[in-house]
Protein backbone atom coordinates (compact mmCIF):
# COMPACT_ATOMS: atom_id res chain seq x y z
CA UNK A 1 0.00 0.00 0.00
CA UNK A 2 3.02 2.54 1.05
CA UNK A 3 4.67 1.36 -2.22
CA UNK A 4 1.76 2.32 -4.39
CA UNK A 5 1.01 5.43 -2.55
CA UNK A 6 5.06 6.73 -3.73
CA UNK A 7 4.78 5.36 -6.99
CA UNK A 8 1.45 7.39 -7.78
CA UNK A 9 3.20 10.42 -6.14
CA UNK A 10 6.67 9.86 -7.83
CA UNK A 11 3.76 10.01 -11.56
CA UNK A 12 2.37 13.01 -10.27
CA UNK A 13 2.46 15.57 -13.05
CA UNK A 14 3.25 19.14 -12.93
CA UNK A 15 0.33 21.46 -12.20
CA UNK A 16 0.19 24.44 -14.70
CA UNK A 17 1.18 27.49 -12.86
CA UNK A 18 -1.00 31.07 -12.91
CA UNK A 19 0.30 33.34 -16.08
CA UNK A 20 2.58 36.22 -15.12
CA UNK A 21 -0.03 38.60 -14.37
CA UNK A 22 -1.02 36.99 -11.40
CA UNK A 23 2.09 36.68 -9.38
CA UNK A 24 2.25 40.31 -8.41
CA UNK A 25 2.19 39.07 -4.54
CA UNK A 26 6.01 37.36 -5.15
CA UNK A 27 7.45 41.54 -6.70
CA UNK A 28 5.29 42.53 -2.89
CA UNK A 29 7.36 40.51 -0.96
CA UNK A 30 10.83 41.14 -2.88
CA UNK A 31 10.41 44.60 -2.67
CA UNK A 32 9.84 44.04 1.47
CA UNK A 33 12.08 40.94 1.80
CA UNK A 34 15.47 42.56 0.04
CA UNK A 35 15.68 46.08 1.74
CA UNK A 36 14.84 44.05 5.18
CA UNK A 37 17.56 41.32 4.24
CA UNK A 38 20.41 44.04 3.84
CA UNK A 39 19.56 45.82 6.75
CA UNK A 40 19.88 42.45 8.45
CA UNK A 41 23.62 42.16 7.28
CA UNK A 42 24.44 45.74 8.62
CA UNK A 43 22.10 45.80 11.78
CA UNK A 44 22.94 42.50 13.28
CA UNK A 45 26.14 41.84 15.35
CA UNK A 46 25.53 38.31 15.86
CA UNK A 47 25.86 37.09 11.78
CA UNK A 48 29.28 35.20 11.38
CA UNK A 49 31.05 36.79 7.94
CA UNK A 50 28.46 39.46 6.86
CA UNK A 51 29.58 39.66 3.81
CA UNK A 52 29.07 36.10 2.95
CA UNK A 53 25.34 36.29 5.12
CA UNK A 54 24.61 38.65 2.22
CA UNK A 55 26.05 37.17 -0.64
CA UNK A 56 24.22 33.99 0.61
CA UNK A 57 20.94 35.57 2.01
CA UNK A 58 19.81 38.69 -0.11
CA UNK A 59 20.63 37.38 -3.87
CA UNK A 60 18.43 34.02 -3.17
CA UNK A 61 15.17 36.20 -2.09
CA UNK A 62 15.08 36.77 -6.17
CA UNK A 63 14.36 33.26 -6.30
CA UNK A 64 11.13 33.67 -5.44
CA UNK A 65 9.82 34.93 -8.89
CA UNK A 66 10.42 31.52 -10.43
CA UNK A 67 9.10 29.53 -7.29
CA UNK A 68 6.08 28.58 -9.62
CA UNK A 69 7.56 27.73 -12.97
CA UNK A 70 11.12 25.84 -11.41
CA UNK A 71 10.16 24.84 -8.11
CA UNK A 72 12.78 22.17 -7.57
CA UNK A 73 15.44 24.24 -9.35
CA UNK A 74 14.50 26.87 -6.80
CA UNK A 75 14.32 24.77 -3.53
CA UNK A 76 17.97 23.78 -4.68
CA UNK A 77 19.50 26.55 -5.14
CA UNK A 78 17.95 28.48 -1.83
CA UNK A 79 18.02 25.64 0.72
CA UNK A 80 21.70 24.95 -0.71
CA UNK A 81 22.42 28.45 0.45
CA UNK A 82 20.79 27.76 3.61
CA UNK A 83 22.90 25.20 4.44
CA UNK A 84 25.82 26.77 3.19
CA UNK A 85 25.07 29.92 5.67
CA UNK A 86 24.88 27.52 8.99
CA UNK A 87 28.01 25.77 7.84
CA UNK A 88 30.27 29.16 7.51
CA UNK A 89 30.66 28.21 11.90
CA UNK A 90 32.36 24.92 11.10
CA UNK A 91 35.33 26.96 9.41
CA UNK A 92 35.92 29.28 11.84
CA UNK A 93 33.34 31.91 12.13
CA UNK A 94 31.68 32.35 15.31
CA UNK A 95 28.23 32.42 14.70
CA UNK A 96 26.29 31.51 11.79
CA UNK A 97 25.38 33.30 8.60
CA UNK A 98 21.78 32.71 8.32
CA UNK A 99 19.89 35.72 8.54
CA UNK A 100 16.52 35.46 10.06
CA UNK A 101 15.00 37.06 7.13
CA UNK A 102 15.46 33.49 5.46
CA UNK A 103 12.05 32.35 7.29
CA UNK A 104 10.89 33.37 3.84
CA UNK A 105 11.74 29.54 2.70
CA UNK A 106 8.83 28.21 4.57
CA UNK A 107 7.48 29.45 1.23
CA UNK A 108 8.98 26.62 -1.09
CA UNK A 109 7.60 23.19 0.41
CA UNK A 110 3.72 25.13 -0.25
CA UNK A 111 5.13 26.02 -4.15
CA UNK A 112 6.80 22.90 -4.10
CA UNK A 113 4.17 20.62 -3.61
CA UNK A 114 1.73 23.40 -4.97
CA UNK A 115 3.32 23.24 -8.62
CA UNK A 116 5.70 20.75 -8.84
CA UNK A 117 5.47 16.91 -10.30
CA UNK A 118 5.62 14.32 -7.99
CA UNK A 119 9.32 13.66 -8.53
CA UNK A 120 10.56 17.04 -8.39
CA UNK A 121 8.07 16.73 -4.84
CA UNK A 122 10.28 13.80 -3.50
CA UNK A 123 13.32 15.04 -4.01
CA UNK A 124 12.66 18.77 -3.35
CA UNK A 125 12.00 17.20 -0.12
CA UNK A 126 14.56 15.29 0.00
CA UNK A 127 17.29 18.48 -0.10
CA UNK A 128 15.28 20.44 2.45
CA UNK A 129 16.37 17.91 4.74
CA UNK A 130 19.75 16.89 3.88
CA UNK A 131 19.62 21.25 4.43
CA UNK A 132 19.62 20.48 8.31
CA UNK A 133 22.11 18.10 8.51
CA UNK A 134 24.42 18.44 11.21
CA UNK A 135 26.39 21.01 10.06
CA UNK A 136 27.04 24.07 12.55
CA UNK A 137 25.63 25.63 15.66
CA UNK A 138 22.31 25.98 14.24
CA UNK A 139 21.62 23.08 12.56
CA UNK A 140 19.91 20.06 14.04
CA UNK A 141 21.67 18.17 16.60
CA UNK A 142 19.72 15.15 17.47
CA UNK A 143 16.83 12.62 16.00
CA UNK A 144 13.84 14.75 17.76
CA UNK A 145 15.03 17.76 16.34
CA UNK A 146 14.67 16.30 13.05
CA UNK A 147 11.13 15.33 13.48
CA UNK A 148 10.67 18.65 14.50
CA UNK A 149 12.47 19.82 11.28
CA UNK A 150 10.63 17.71 9.42
CA UNK A 151 7.44 18.43 11.01
CA UNK A 152 7.83 21.91 10.31
CA UNK A 153 8.61 21.57 6.17
CA UNK A 154 6.00 19.47 5.93
CA UNK A 155 3.13 21.46 7.20
CA UNK A 156 3.56 24.36 4.75
CA UNK A 157 4.20 21.49 1.99
CA UNK A 158 0.27 19.56 2.72
CA UNK A 159 -0.79 23.27 2.90
CA UNK A 160 0.41 23.25 -1.29
CA UNK A 161 -0.49 19.42 -1.25
CA UNK A 162 -4.26 20.28 -0.25
CA UNK A 163 -4.67 23.56 -2.23
CA UNK A 164 -3.36 21.70 -5.47
CA UNK A 165 -6.42 18.88 -4.99
CA UNK A 166 -8.98 21.14 -3.97
CA UNK A 167 -8.37 23.07 -7.39
CA UNK A 168 -7.71 19.77 -9.45
CA UNK A 169 -11.05 18.77 -8.10
CA UNK A 170 -12.61 21.31 -9.19
CA UNK A 171 -11.44 21.15 -12.30
CA UNK A 172 -12.04 17.46 -12.95
CA UNK A 173 -15.94 19.20 -11.95
CA UNK A 174 -16.01 21.73 -14.34
CA UNK A 175 -14.86 19.39 -17.30
CA UNK A 176 -17.33 17.31 -15.74
CA UNK A 177 -20.33 19.77 -15.80
CA UNK A 178 -18.92 20.49 -19.57
CA UNK A 179 -19.37 16.41 -20.88
CA UNK A 180 -22.63 16.17 -19.51
CA UNK A 181 -23.99 19.95 -21.35
CA UNK A 182 -22.31 18.62 -24.72
CA UNK A 183 -24.66 15.21 -23.84
CA UNK A 184 -27.68 16.57 -23.51
CA UNK A 185 -27.33 19.15 -26.00
CA UNK A 186 -26.40 16.03 -28.44
CA UNK A 187 -29.94 14.24 -27.35
CA UNK A 188 -31.84 17.67 -28.28
CA UNK A 189 -29.66 17.93 -31.40
CA UNK A 190 -30.57 14.17 -32.44
CA UNK A 191 -34.51 14.41 -31.93
CA UNK A 192 -34.71 17.27 -33.57
CA UNK A 193 -32.52 16.07 -36.38
CA UNK A 194 -34.15 13.07 -36.04
CA UNK A 195 -38.04 15.04 -36.95
CA UNK A 196 -36.73 16.28 -40.18
CA UNK A 197 -34.96 13.00 -41.46
CA UNK A 198 -38.44 10.62 -40.36
CA UNK A 199 -39.90 13.96 -42.36
CA UNK A 200 -37.41 13.31 -45.34
CA UNK A 201 -38.70 9.34 -45.43
CA UNK A 202 -42.31 10.32 -45.94
CA UNK A 203 -41.51 12.84 -48.41
CA UNK A 204 -39.73 9.65 -50.22
CA UNK A 205 -42.39 7.16 -49.75
CA UNK A 206 -44.68 9.39 -51.15
CA UNK A 207 -42.80 10.56 -53.94
CA UNK A 208 -42.75 6.57 -54.99
CA UNK A 209 -46.46 6.13 -54.85
CA UNK A 210 -47.39 9.36 -57.45
CA UNK A 211 -43.62 8.02 -59.79
CA UNK A 212 -45.64 6.28 -62.23
CA UNK A 213 -47.06 9.37 -63.51
CA UNK A 214 -43.25 10.82 -63.38
CA UNK A 215 -39.71 9.96 -65.07
CA UNK A 216 -38.18 6.56 -64.01
CA UNK A 217 -35.07 8.59 -62.80
CA UNK A 218 -37.44 10.11 -60.50
CA UNK A 219 -38.34 7.11 -58.74
CA UNK A 220 -34.30 6.06 -58.44
CA UNK A 221 -33.61 9.33 -56.78
CA UNK A 222 -36.52 8.78 -53.96
CA UNK A 223 -34.89 5.18 -53.39
CA UNK A 224 -31.60 7.03 -52.53
CA UNK A 225 -33.22 9.75 -50.47
CA UNK A 226 -34.97 6.92 -48.51
CA UNK A 227 -32.05 4.49 -48.48
CA UNK A 228 -30.06 7.23 -46.73
CA UNK A 229 -32.33 9.17 -44.56
CA UNK A 230 -33.14 5.28 -43.38
CA UNK A 231 -28.94 4.73 -42.40
CA UNK A 232 -28.81 8.44 -41.03
CA UNK A 233 -31.50 7.80 -39.27
CA UNK A 234 -30.41 4.10 -37.70
CA UNK A 235 -26.84 5.66 -37.10
CA UNK A 236 -28.00 8.54 -34.76
CA UNK A 237 -30.08 6.10 -33.16
CA UNK A 238 -26.77 4.13 -32.71
CA UNK A 239 -25.04 7.30 -31.69
CA UNK A 240 -27.25 8.72 -28.78
CA UNK A 241 -28.18 5.20 -27.33
CA UNK A 242 -24.11 5.19 -26.81
CA UNK A 243 -24.30 8.68 -25.50
CA UNK A 244 -27.19 7.95 -23.18
CA UNK A 245 -25.25 5.01 -21.82
CA UNK A 246 -28.30 2.39 -21.69
CA UNK A 247 -31.16 5.06 -20.91
CA UNK A 248 -34.10 5.11 -22.27
CA UNK A 249 -34.97 7.63 -24.77
CA UNK A 250 -36.87 10.54 -23.20
CA UNK A 251 -40.35 10.61 -25.68
CA UNK A 252 -41.90 13.65 -24.07
CA UNK A 253 -41.95 16.93 -26.63
CA UNK A 254 -38.85 18.78 -26.54
CA UNK A 255 -38.83 22.40 -24.71
CA UNK A 256 -38.80 25.59 -26.53
CA UNK A 257 -38.85 29.20 -25.95
CA UNK A 258 -43.04 29.31 -25.73
CA UNK A 259 -42.27 27.23 -22.52
CA UNK A 260 -40.88 29.68 -20.82
CA UNK A 261 -44.02 31.25 -20.10
CA UNK A 262 -44.80 28.08 -17.88
CA UNK A 263 -41.81 29.22 -15.63
CA UNK A 264 -43.58 32.43 -15.01
CA UNK A 265 -45.03 32.31 -10.74
CA UNK A 266 -47.81 34.59 -10.23
CA UNK A 267 -48.49 37.09 -7.48
CA UNK A 268 -48.25 35.85 -3.38
CA UNK A 269 -45.28 33.16 -4.16
CA UNK A 270 -41.83 34.66 -3.35
CA UNK A 271 -39.68 35.45 -5.44
CA UNK A 272 -42.53 36.58 -7.93
CA UNK A 273 -40.95 35.49 -11.54
CA UNK A 274 -42.46 37.67 -14.75
CA UNK A 275 -41.73 36.13 -17.86
CA UNK A 276 -41.58 38.49 -21.21
CA UNK A 277 -41.18 37.09 -25.05
CA UNK A 278 -40.71 39.80 -27.22
CA UNK A 279 -39.87 39.85 -31.10
CA UNK A 280 -39.35 37.02 -33.69
CA UNK A 281 -39.46 33.67 -31.76
CA UNK A 282 -41.40 31.53 -33.84
CA UNK A 283 -39.14 29.78 -36.72
CA UNK A 284 -36.10 29.34 -33.93
CA UNK A 285 -33.83 26.03 -35.07
CA UNK A 286 -35.33 23.27 -32.19
CA UNK A 287 -31.97 23.41 -30.50
CA UNK A 288 -31.26 27.43 -30.15
CA UNK A 289 -35.39 27.43 -28.42
CA UNK A 290 -34.15 24.22 -26.27
CA UNK A 291 -31.06 25.92 -25.19
CA UNK A 292 -32.67 29.17 -24.55
CA UNK A 293 -35.45 27.23 -22.27
CA UNK A 294 -32.72 25.04 -20.07
CA UNK A 295 -30.72 28.63 -19.56
CA UNK A 296 -33.71 30.26 -18.34
CA UNK A 297 -34.76 27.46 -16.27
CA UNK A 298 -31.49 27.21 -14.66
CA UNK A 299 -30.74 31.10 -14.29
CA UNK A 300 -33.98 30.80 -12.59
CA UNK A 301 -33.22 28.25 -10.28
CA UNK A 302 -29.92 29.44 -9.57
CA UNK A 303 -31.97 33.10 -8.24
CA UNK A 304 -34.27 31.30 -6.28
CA UNK A 305 -31.78 29.49 -4.14
CA UNK A 306 -28.82 31.60 -4.08
CA UNK A 307 -30.55 35.02 -4.52
CA UNK A 308 -30.73 36.54 -0.42
CA UNK A 309 -33.86 38.64 0.08
CA UNK A 310 -34.84 39.07 -3.74
CA UNK A 311 -38.70 39.58 -4.39
CA UNK A 312 -38.59 39.41 -8.22
CA UNK A 313 -37.05 37.84 -11.33
CA UNK A 314 -37.49 39.15 -14.28
CA UNK A 315 -36.92 36.79 -17.44
CA UNK A 316 -37.08 38.28 -20.92
CA UNK A 317 -36.20 36.87 -24.25
CA UNK A 318 -36.13 38.91 -27.56
CA UNK A 319 -35.63 38.01 -30.59
CA UNK A 320 -34.27 39.94 -33.77
CA UNK A 321 -33.34 39.15 -37.96
CA UNK A 322 -29.73 37.63 -36.37
CA UNK A 323 -29.80 36.65 -32.63
CA UNK A 324 -32.01 35.67 -29.59
CA UNK A 325 -31.09 37.56 -26.30
CA UNK A 326 -31.84 35.85 -23.01
CA UNK A 327 -31.62 38.28 -19.50
CA UNK A 328 -32.47 37.25 -16.05
CA UNK A 329 -32.19 39.61 -13.96
CA UNK A 330 -33.37 39.23 -9.65
CA UNK A 331 -33.70 42.37 -6.87
CA UNK A 332 -31.58 40.01 -4.62
CA UNK A 333 -28.66 40.76 -2.67
CA UNK A 334 -25.60 40.19 -4.53
CA UNK A 335 -22.65 38.06 -2.59
CA UNK A 336 -19.67 36.12 -3.49
CA UNK A 337 -21.15 32.97 -1.54
CA UNK A 338 -23.59 33.07 -4.31
CA UNK A 339 -21.57 33.44 -7.10
CA UNK A 340 -19.55 30.59 -6.07
CA UNK A 341 -22.71 28.53 -5.17
CA UNK A 342 -23.98 28.88 -8.86
CA UNK A 343 -20.97 28.39 -10.61
CA UNK A 344 -21.19 25.01 -11.75
CA UNK A 345 -24.50 26.06 -13.30
CA UNK A 346 -23.04 28.39 -14.78
CA UNK A 347 -20.30 26.42 -16.44
CA UNK A 348 -23.34 24.57 -18.19
CA UNK A 349 -24.73 27.54 -19.55
CA UNK A 350 -21.70 29.14 -20.89
CA UNK A 351 -20.57 25.42 -22.57
CA UNK A 352 -24.28 25.15 -24.34
CA UNK A 353 -23.95 28.99 -25.31
CA UNK A 354 -20.26 28.18 -26.97
CA UNK A 355 -21.71 25.15 -28.71
CA UNK A 356 -24.38 26.98 -31.04
CA UNK A 357 -21.93 29.94 -31.14
CA UNK A 358 -23.49 32.45 -28.96
CA UNK A 359 -22.24 33.99 -25.57
CA UNK A 360 -22.91 34.52 -21.73
CA UNK A 361 -22.48 36.55 -19.50
CA UNK A 362 -22.91 36.89 -15.65
CA UNK A 363 -22.56 39.57 -12.73
CA UNK A 364 -23.73 41.61 -10.20
CA UNK A 365 -26.30 44.08 -11.37
CA UNK A 366 -25.39 47.76 -11.37
CA UNK A 367 -28.20 48.17 -8.80
CA UNK A 368 -28.92 45.37 -6.94
CA UNK A 369 -29.44 41.52 -8.24
CA UNK A 370 -27.72 39.52 -10.71
CA UNK A 371 -27.56 39.39 -13.81
CA UNK A 372 -27.56 36.46 -16.64
CA UNK A 373 -27.24 37.26 -20.19
CA UNK A 374 -27.17 34.97 -23.03
CA UNK A 375 -27.02 36.20 -26.76
CA UNK A 376 -27.34 32.95 -29.32
CA UNK A 377 -27.50 32.98 -33.20
CA UNK A 378 -30.71 32.20 -34.52
CA UNK A 379 -29.25 29.47 -36.69
CA UNK A 380 -27.37 27.94 -33.96
CA UNK A 381 -23.78 28.43 -35.46
CA UNK A 382 -21.48 26.73 -34.01
CA UNK A 383 -18.44 28.70 -32.45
Amino acid sequence: MVSETVRQLWAEPRATPPPPARVWTDWVLLVLLVPVGVLEVFLRHDVGWPVVAFILGVPSIFALLWRRTHPLTVVVIVFACHGASEAVALLGAEHSAMLNTTAWLLILPYSLFRWGSGRECMLGMAVMLLAHVPNGSGAVNSFVDIIAATVFLLFPAAVGLAVRYRLAYRVRAHDQVKMLERELLARELHDSVAHHVSAIIIQAQAGRTVAPTNPDATVRVLQVIEEEASRTLAEMRIMVRGLRDGEAADLSPQRGVADITKLARATGDSPYIAVQLTGGLDDLRPSVGAAVYRMAQESITNAVRHARHATRIDVSVDGDDDNVRLVVQDDGDPSPSAAGAIGYGLVGMSERAKLLGGTLQAGPSDGRGWTITAVLPREGVPA
